[in-house]
C-alpha cells in the first residue's frame, strides 16, 4: 500500500485470489483511490479493529483488536463472495452488525451470476454486486457511495467539535500577542496624529517662508534704480 493524500478515498479490498486482488488494486488506483488489500474476511475484520472472539461460542461476538489495526479511515469495502473460512456475505453481515462500521459501504464481487445470492447480499445491505472480472466502469459507480461516508465523517467531526464547545472544552487558545497588538495600535494613533500636526506646521512654515522671500525679492527690485540701456553693477 503506497502513500496517499488525505483527500483520497480509501478502499479495503478483500479477495483470496492474488490475481484478482492485484487487478482490483490497479483499477482502484486508476480511480485515484488509496487501496489496502487483504486475502480473507478475518484479516479484513482485524484491519478494521475487530476480530471474532475465539473464546466465545457466539459467532456474532466481537472483541476489540489493538488500535494499530485501523490506522486510516476506510470509505468502502469491496469483497469477493466465495472465500474459504469467512465468505464475503459473512463479512458483509459482520460489518453491518458493527455500530462503528455499519455505515461503510460494502460491495460484493463474484464470478458466478446467481440471482438468489445477489438478492441476499443486497437485502443484507450491500451497495452493489459486481460480476467478475470487474471493470473500471464498475468502479466509477462507487464514488457516490464513498462520498457519502466522507460527508458523514465530516458531519460527525463537526458535531463532536460543537459538543466540546458547548461543554466548555477549549478548542483554541487565544494568543496573548494579538491582544497586545491591539493595545499597541491604540497607543500609536496619538503619535500618528502628532506627526501629522508637525508635518502640517512644517508645511505652513515652508509656505510662509517662500511667500516672505518672494515679497522681499519684489521689494528689492522695486528699490533699485532702472535706466533704459544701462546695466547697473552692484
Amino acid at each position: 500500500m503506497g502513500m496517499a493524500a488525505e483527500s483520497q478515498f480509501h478502499v479495503l479490498a478483500v479477495d483470496d485470489s492474488l490475481f484478482d486482488r492485484k487487478l482490483i488494486e490497479r483499477l482502484l488506483q486508476k480511480s485515484s483511490c488509496q487501496v489496502t488489500t487483504v486475502d480473507s474476511g478475518s484479516k479484513a475484520l482485524e484491519f478494521l479493529g475487530l476480530r471474532q472472539s475465539i473464546d466465545s461460542n457466539d459467532p456474532n461476538a466481537f472483541s476489540k483488536a489493538p488500535v494499530n489495526h485501523q490506522v486510516v479511515e476506510v470509505n468502502l469495502i469491496i469483497t469477493d463472495y466465495c472465500m474459504p473460512g469467512m465468505t464475503g456475505y459473512d463479512l458483509l453481515k459482520k460489518v453491518k452488525e458493527s455500530s462503528a462500521f455499519r455505515d461503510i459501504p460494502v460491495v460484493i464481487m463474484s464470478s458466478e451470476n446467481v440471482p438468489a445470492r445477489i438478492s441476499r447480499c443486497l437485502e443484507e445491505g450491500a451497495e452493489e454486486f459486481f460480476l467478475k472480472p470487474v471493470r473500471l466502469a464498475d468502479l466509477n459507480k462507487l464514488k457516490p457511495h464513498m462520498m457519502k461516508t466522507k460527508l458523514k465523517n465530516q458531519k460527525l467531526e463537526e458535531i463532536e467539535t460543537t459538543s466540546k464547545v458547548e461543554n466548555g472544552v477549549p478548542t483554541a487558545v487565544a494568543d496573548p500577542e494579538i491582544k497586545d497588538s491591539t493595545n499597541i495600535e491604540i497607543e500609536i494613533l496619538p503619535l500618528q496624529q502628532d506627526l501629522l500636526l508637525v508635518q502640517q506646521e512644517e508645511q505652513t512654515l515652508s509656505i510662509n517662508n517662500k511667500r516672505k522671500s518672494v515679497e522681499e525679492g519684489i521689494s528689492t527690485d522695486r528699490a533699485r534704480p532702472r535706466f533704459d540701456g544701462i546695466a547697473t553693477a552692484v
